[in-house]
């Protein structure tokens, strides 16, 4: 499987950064399997932190060491994925940890509708109606430099 990570930079040897933010997945080190978002992402980076912008392309085993980690996959944007991003963008989440989490990203329209669920404007069930409508691309978070360990360097663009 080929997966992309958009940033600033060629990032050869990917490693975990402390963040100042609270992402959907937590903190990791994100990645895609869809370029345009990918470079969409390495665009955003650059406007606020200069550079050059970068499309890291990796490759990894589709088995994705599922024996060796600790796996969350959601496999759609349902009321356990709203949970879990709501909690991690509130930095409350608490639970359980995991090696790699993969699922739905929520993007800067998705990110409206969270913003206005977690104010209490919408009910959880009107926050998931409002998600089926978005399009949504999937996000590969390895969280564990034992995760990242298994991704393997191919190339990088400018975009």
């Amino acid at each position: 499987m080929i997966l992309y990570h958009g940033s600033n930079m060629v990032v050869k040897k990917p490693k975990l950064i402390e963040q100042n933010r609270f992402l959907d997945f937590g903190y990791g080190f994100y990645t895609t399997t869809n370029k345009e978002q990918a470079k969409n992402f390495a665009q955003k980076v650059v406007a606020r932190k200069g550079g050059t912008p970068t499309v890291n392309v990796y490759k990894i085993d589709n088995n994705i060491g599922s024996e060796l980690l600790k796996i969350k996959r959601f496999n759609a944007p349902n009321e356990e994925w709203l949970d879990f991003v709501s909690a991690q963008r509130n930095g409350t989440y608490d639970r359980e940890q995991y090696d790699l989490i993969i699922g739905a990203v929520a993007n800067d329209d998705v990110y409206r509708t969270l913003q206005v669920y977690s104010t209490g404007l919408l009910t959880k069930e009107q926050a998931l109606e409002a998600l089926k409508i978005k399009k949504l691309f999937d996000q590969y978070v390895f969280a564990t430099n034992e995760a990242i360990s298994l991704l393997k360097f191919v190339k990088s663009e400018e975009v």
